[in-house]
């Protein structure tokens, strides 16, 4: 299968769990692969690839929250989904606030794990998306001559040619021509989409 289809990686000691969450997950036309620590998982973790996981939050050896702040480290965007204990709430709650996109207490209902599945691979999906445009930005940004980009910077914060071109020392028709080769570079159909497409770099 191509790299773009998601996974649904499981993380868990207990195999019993493993293998009921692999057959869920199976049973929803998704890929899934399942590992019994966080090691194992690491040994073959892409960054790149689209999916999300699900991670005991209590494990010998590396715990899921310790995993979840190594993917932090890694500037891993992957959307995690905890599968805690009753008594591991308190630890639940501090992992959603390291950025984990929900948990879930055992025993769990089959539907409440595959809505948050399907929850966790739309985020993932739409944070990648983002990235990616926002990498498109970034690449056009860079095809900008040093002036270009000086001026593009005064057109998004509002001011027009003439105060670009005396704070610059330019004169205004200069800078049409600077402001015309950046909306062109930048593929900007317009001012708002000029400012758009900068802000997503800078958000």
């Amino acid at each position: 299968m191509a790299r773009q289809d998601p996974i649904i990686f499981v993380v868990d000691d207990d195999e019993a769990v493993r293998l009921s969450t692999e057959m869920l997950i199976r049973s929803m036309g998704l890929r899934v692969e399942s590992f019994e620590s966080a090691a194992e998982f690491l040994e073959d973790f892409d960054p790149q690839q689209p999916g999300c996981v699900i991670l005991d939050i209590r494990m010998p050896g590396m715990s899921g929250l310790e995993l979840q702040e190594h993917l932090n480290n890694l500037k891993a965007a992957i959307p995690v989904i905890f599968v805690t204990g009753h008594g591991d709430v308190p630890m639940a709650v501090k992992a959603m606030k390291a950025g984990a996109v929900d948990f879930i207490q055992k025993p769990f209902r089959d539907q409440e794990l595959i809505d948050r599945v399907h929850a966790a691979l739309d985020e993932d999906k739409e944070k990648r998306q983002a990235s990616a445009a926002r990498d498109k930005v970034n690449e056009t940004i860079e095809l900008l001559t040093s002036r270009e980009f000086e001026v593009m910077g005064l057109v998004v914060e509002g001011k027009p040619n003439k105060e670009i071109a005396f704070d610059l020392g330019l004169s205004p028709r200069t800078v049409e021509i600077h402001r015309a080769r950046v909306m062109q570079k930048m593929k900007a159909s317009s001012l708002a989409d000029l400012v758009r497409k900068v802000l997503r770099v800078r958000s």
